[in-house]
This record gives structure tokens, C-alpha cells and sequence, in this order.
């Protein structure tokens, strides 16, 4: 195991934003999570696990501990007896997208509408990763990882997981403890592709059953007219994706949030769980477009994509308080306006404030 010191951050996040890691390392194998955690347990130093850094804010002050950047590979997979199922084990370092289009060509149904993500397998089970209506959720049989508390590697059934919105117990009860260091997926074999938005619904109007691989390249062309797609050279491609999630709200609140607007309000299932009876999702970017953010808005530096509301890119030069401070902004013009406070979505690194 090689220690770098001082090493930069920004060059591994897609927002491009961040001081340096005071100590930092590639890890390449699950003996090597066992040694970095003893080398910082000797030094008494706090661990953070890199994936892809896609949906990551990095302080402009750094962190002050060991960095670990996962870089374990590896695709294994086995079908079922009857051959209606192929589960397959993705170490956590796999790119998620490529794994999206290898399972699209094998004809396997499940995540197609996850295609044009960014980022590694290891963060899909953290932040419950969902787009046109999947989540990751319902294709994960089993994640593993190490436990930094009692210093073991455990398997965790998908009912262990915790998963809800865009939340597991890996980024709420349990944030920091674990580290993925693979996750298993149980796909169907020539399955129907998931159609359920009106974008894809759109796309394949009038024709036949498109295959899964025309699926994840539609989602592809989807994401990317909303610049959620990385594109070399696209200033608004400097990004987290999306930057606050679509609030859950009860039925009352929403109706009180219609009678403000003048146009009609978009509201969605808050997804399955006693938690969300009575209750609806409102979409974040919505709201705050009625609170008077439009496409393009610039504070700074730091902006809103020209593409797509929800998404904070950095146009250039942008620090990460400059990007806070927009944050902050949105989300006390949609308070005030609506009484809705919008959580951030990206991990924040670096600082005191996790939201």
C-alpha cells in the first residue's frame, strides 16, 4: 500500500471542486481496506471512501485524513436453474454505466433505465442510485462490505439495506461505518424493459418492444439533452448531477403548494413503505423554478445548468463555498416561498455541515 501525501481532490470529482486529502491511497483488493484501516487507526485519523466522485462536494480546506480510492474489478456472474435469472457480483470499483450496458447486451432486465449514471457500483447501494423508474433497490440480492466499527467484512441482505429514496442505511443510521466493496444484482433474462416516464414512453411511440441496449442508449441521448450525461468540454457537465432530491411531502403540504402557483403542481408516488401512506413527492426542480430560478442562473462562478434546474455546475473557477452559497440560496427562496426545505443530494467531504 502506497500513502500519498497532500494529494489534490478536484482532479477526481466531476464538479471538479476541492482542497487535497491530507493522506490518500488506491485500493485494489479487500486486504488493502484491512491495512489502510489499521494504518489510520494507528494514526487516529478519520477515513473517507472515494468511488467515482460523481456525487461529491470536497471542501476547499481538503480533508484532513486518508482518502481511500476504490479501484477493486471484477464482473463474475452465475444463472439460475431454470435460466430466468442471471445474478451477477460487481466488484465496487466497475464503472456503473459500462456494467448498465454489459447487463443491456446479455438481455438482462433490471437497470436499463440506469444507463448514462456516473460513478462506481460501490455508491449504486449508498444512495439507493434511481432514474425513469428504477432504483437499484429492487435489483440488489446482496451488498458487501467492511465494517470500520467492528472490523470485519459482512453481507447484507437487501431487507438490512434500508433502502428508501434515494437513502440505505449506508448513507443515514450507518453513514461513514461501512465500505462497499461489492454488491450483487439479480437481473431477469429477456425480461421487458422498464417504460414507465413519459420521455421513454415518447422515444418508442408507435413501435414494437425496443430492445434493452435501444433503452439504455434513449435514457443515454435522454440524460444527456439535460446534461446529466459527462461530456468532455461541456461546461455543464462540471456537476453532481442532481444537486437537491424531490422532497416527500404529506397530501395537505402539497395541496398548499398548488394554491400558491399559478401552474399546476407535478406530483408522483412517494414510492412503497408505511413511511410514505398519505404522502407524495413533489419535483425539486419545480420548485424551484417557481421560486424564481431559471436554466443558466449564475451567482458567480457557481451556476445553475443551462439544461436542467436541478443540476449546480461549476462554470469555471468555482469553489466550493461558492457553490454552498448558491445551494443556500435555492434553498431559502423554496423555503420561504413554499415551506419546503430541499436536501442536498451530493456527500459532503471535508466539511461541518452534512446538508
Amino acid at each position: 500500500m502506497r500513502i500519498f501525501e497532500k494529494q489534490p481532490l478536484a482532479p477526481y470529482t466531476t464538479f471538479g471542486i476541492g482542497g487535497q486529502a491530507r493522506w490518500f491511497t488506491e485500493i485494489s483488493s479487500e486486504d488493502a481496506i484491512v491495512e489502510a484501516d489499521t494504518w489510520a487507526r494507528q494514526r487516529g485519523i478519520p477515513v473517507f471512501v472515494l468511488g467515482g466522485g460523481s456525487n461529491v462536494l470536497v471542501s476547499d480546506a481538503g480533508f484532513a485524513g486518508l482518502v481511500l480510492r476504490l479501484g477493486l474489478k471484477g464482473v463474475e456472474f452465475v444463472d439460475s436453474r431454470d435460466g430466468t435469472a442471471r445474478r451477477y457480483r460487481c466488484a465496487a470499483g466497475e464503472e456503473w454505466d459500462a456494467f448498465v450496458e454489459r447487463a443491456a447486451r446479455e438481455n438482462c432486465a433490471g437497470i436499463e433505465c440506469l444507463a448514462g449514471i456516473p460513478g462506481t457500483v460501490g455508491g449504486t447501494p449508498v444512495q439507493n442510485v434511481g432514474a425513469y423508474g428504477q432504483e437499484v433497490a429492487s435489483a440488489i440480492v446482496s451488498v458487501r462490505g467492511y465494517d470500520l466499527r467492528d472490523r470485519r467484512f459482512m453481507e447484507f441482505a437487501p431487507q438490512e439495506c434500508g433502502f428508501g429514496y434515494r437513502r440505505s442505511r449506508f448513507n443515514s443510521t450507518d453513514r461513514g461505518r461501512f465500505i462497499v466493496t461489492s454488491v450483487d444484482f439479480s437481473l431477469t433474462r429477456g425480461g421487458e424493459p422498464t417504460l414507465r416516464y413519459a420521455d421513454l414512453k415518447s422515444a418508442f411511440a408507435g413501435e414494437a418492444r425496443p430492445s434493452l441496449t435501444e433503452v439504455t442508449a434513449a435514457i443515454r441521448r435522454i440524460r444527456h439533452s439535460k446534461g446529466m450525461v459527462l461530456v468532455d468540454c461541456d461546461p455543464d457537465c462540471r456537476s453532481a448531477g442532481s444537486f437537491f432530491k424531490n422532497p416527500v411531502v404529506s397530501m395537505a403540504q402539497a395541496d398548499a403548494i398548488a394554491a400558491l402557483s399559478a401552474k399546476a403542481l407535478p406530483r408522483f408516488a412517494a414510492g412503497p413503505g408505511v413511511e410514505n401512506e398519505g404522502r407524495v413527492k413533489l419535483p425539486a426542480a419545480w420548485l424551484i423554478e417557481q421560486a424564481g430560478f431559471s436554466k443558466g442562473y449564475a451567482r458567480g462562478a457557481a451556476g445553475i445548468s443551462t439544461r436542467h434546474t436541478l443540476a449546480l455546475v461549476n462554470r469555471g473557477g468555482a469553489t466550493a463555498n461558492d457553490m454552498l452559497a448558491l445551494a443556500d440560496e435555492i434553498q431559502a427562496k423554496v423555503s420561504e416561498q413554499f415551506g419546503v426545505r430541499l436536501e442536498m443530494e451530493p456527500v459532503m467531504i471535508g466539511f461541518d455541515r452534512l446538508s
